[in-house]
């Protein structure tokens, strides 16, 4: 991954003056980096439904683990950008590239900032044919369970008209636990759903947009990550 990650950085260097090129560029380095890891921690992985990865979409998935990011790397296609909080930048290694490669962040602390920056992100998939993958629950579950989802994917899907393409992962909080270093054998599931058209959206029906793809996860995940407990009241 270092490799990979200091010859694609040049690529970035040398490619400023084109940021939406860069993004294309980070998604050819997700793909080699992203399998490329899967195929060093060696995790059996079964994916479902890859008839729907290959299509301009708003792609969501639920996170548990830092495995996540090696799959969405992987399993994303070209010309897809992500949204972050701000704080990745300090990652070592991943961080900058992730910045190089013209991906978009947010300052979770400070929602006005926050809406500004989902609507940039919305204008620049817009205008430059882009697809989007973000992590509806805003953070990594600890337990592995799944958590409630935030409004920032329907807000871009009401913006964009994009369909919402769910990826359930299963089995990655076996694998790699948070605050661990220690990689376990564990299988992995990548499921992907059909798309969900978003076309004729309202924006006042959005807490029923987010419970039904919430829902949706709930019914595809097994019992041990399915939410503890799951009301309307959840959703924010």
């Amino acid at each position: 991954m270092t490799v990979t990650t200091f010859v694609w950085a040049v690529v970035m260097i040398l490619m400023l003056p084109w940021p939406y090129e860069r993004i294309r560029q980070g998604n050819l380095y997700g793909h080699v980096t992203g399998r490329l890891m899967m195929w060093i921690l060696g995790n059996p992985i079964k994916i479902e439904g890859l008839e729907f990865s290959d299509t301009r979409a708003i792609f969501i998935c639920n996170h548990t683990s830092p495995i996540d990011i090696f799959l969405v790397m992987w399993l994303t296609p070209i010309g897809t950008v992500g949204i972050a909080k701000k704080e990745i930048i300090w990652y070592p290694l991943f961080g900058q590239l992730y910045v190089l490669a013209n991906r978009l962040r947010i300052d979770r602390s400070n929602p006005s900032a926050a809406i500004e920056s989902l609507k940039e992100a919305a204008h620049a998939i817009v205008n430059h044919n882009l697809s989007l993958i973000i992590f509806p629950e805003g953070t990594r579950s600890r337990s592995g369970r799944l958590l409630p989802f935030k409004k920032g994917f329907v807000h871009i899907a009401l913006q964009t008209q994009l369909p919402i393409v769910p990826m359930i992962f299963t089995g990655t909080h076996l694998a790699w636990r948070k605050n661990s270093m220690r990689v376990k054998p564990a299988p992995i599931t990548v499921k992907y759903l059909p798309p969900i058209e978003t076309n004729g959206w309202k924006a006042g029906h959005m807490n029923g947009y987010i419970e039904m793809i919430h829902s949706l996860y709930v019914e595809h995940l097994p019992e041990s990550q399915k939410p503890l407990i799951s009301d309307g009241s959840d959703f924010c």
